[in-house]
């Protein structure tokens, strides 16, 4: 059964603060939502969004490697892309072991 990018959206909401989206939105759309609270709180709370990667579990070397090795205009949109691929996993996971 396919992650549904709405069950990811709720999970990341809950750590961002993100507007709720009523319509049916892709997983590029919420993304792209994603990327620009990310963006903010790079400049804004640097330490806050060190502390909601720490909390969703992002494995340090990933979060190193976007820091490190990411284009700077493109830093936001790759934590963002790999917040958004843990969330989906920790969710497929779940569901795995929840029909077994």
């Amino acid at each position: 059964m396919a992650t549904q990018p709405s069950e990811i959206y709720q999970l990341v909401c809950q750590d961002f603060s993100l507007p709720e989206v009523k319509e049916e939105f892709s997983e590029e759309k919420a993304v792209q939502i994603l990327t620009q609270a990310v963006s903010q709180l790079m400049d804004r709370n640097l330490e806050k969004l060190l502390q909601i990667c720490y909390r969703i579990d992002l494995p340090e070397h990933r979060l190193k490697e976007i820091l490190h090795f990411s284009k700077p205009e493109e830093v936001a949109k790759d934590l963002a892309q790999a917040l958004w691929d843990r969330q989906k996993l920790k969710i497929e996971i779940r569901k795995k072991y929840q029909d077994q």
